[in-house]
């Protein structure tokens, strides 16, 4: 066994004994680097990634090409990095239980937040419920760029009535950090509810997302406008 088998395997003990709480960010990338180089010193390479995109998270939302010009990056490593947010969004969107009842913002909040975990670009997302608000699935509208994405209201009324739902919930992102709704969100929201109403279909609720924070147009009173 060589020098970096025993670092490799001291490296993985830890982790499996104490999680990652304890790994600094750069060791944390280390660790992850062993299951795409199996042999040989994956930390000068863990430290460029880290150099360039400053941070893990920077490192993780790197695009697949910015990665690979990195020293020391090939492609089975890209492909591992890319992985691992992608990865993440499917676990917390597993654990979502398909008979959900809505019965609070948090209840929203549970059920959208893994569709925009790691999201660079502004998205639209659409759960549809059933007249006592069970949930019968969530699907994607679109995606846009940073700054902004188109929501269609034919593409939503096709996914609720697919679905046989009868109230709906939109959801978008605010990849900025502020969840705020712009003049534009509300004027949508309100575009939204007159077409759907006319379907006899409930728009419920319209949600922003923006990092760990998320904002309900129906709480914040927006929804008295339309009525």
């Amino acid at each position: 066994m060589g020098t970096h088998d025993g670092h490799r395997g001291r490296m993985k003990q830890e982790f499996l004994q104490g999680g990652l709480s304890a790994f600094s960010e750069v060791r944390a990338l280390e660790l992850l680097l062993f299951y795409s180089r199996l042999q040989g010193d994956v930390n000068p390479t863990a430290h460029a990634l880290l150099d360039t995109f400053g941070t893990l998270a920077g490192v993780l939302d790197a695009e697949p090409e910015q990665l690979l010009t990195v020293p020391g990056v090939g492609e089975n490593t890209a492909v591992l990095l890319k992985l691992v947010p992608a990865l993440a969004a499917k676990y917390l969107a597993s654990r979502t239980d398909p008979d959900t009842i809505v019965r609070s913002a948090r209840d929203l909040y549970e059920i959208f937040s893994p569709c925009f975990f790691g999201a660079r670009n502004e998205m639209s997302f659409l759960a549809c419920f059933d007249s006592k608000l069970k949930l019968l699935g969530v699907r994607k509208l679109s995606e846009g760029t940073p700054l902004g994405t188109d929501i269609g209201v034919r593409q939503i009324a096709a996914a609720a009535l697919a679905l046989n739902a009868t109230a709906v919930v939109l959801a978008h992102n605010h990849p900025s950090g502020l969840a705020s709704p712009s003049d534009e969100d509300i004027s949508t929201t309100r575009y939204v509810h007159e077409v759907l109403r006319k379907l006899d279909i409930t728009l419920y609720d319209h949600v922003i997302l923006a990092d760990d924070d998320m904002v309900s147009l129906r709480d914040s009173g927006y929804f008295l406008a339309f009525y």
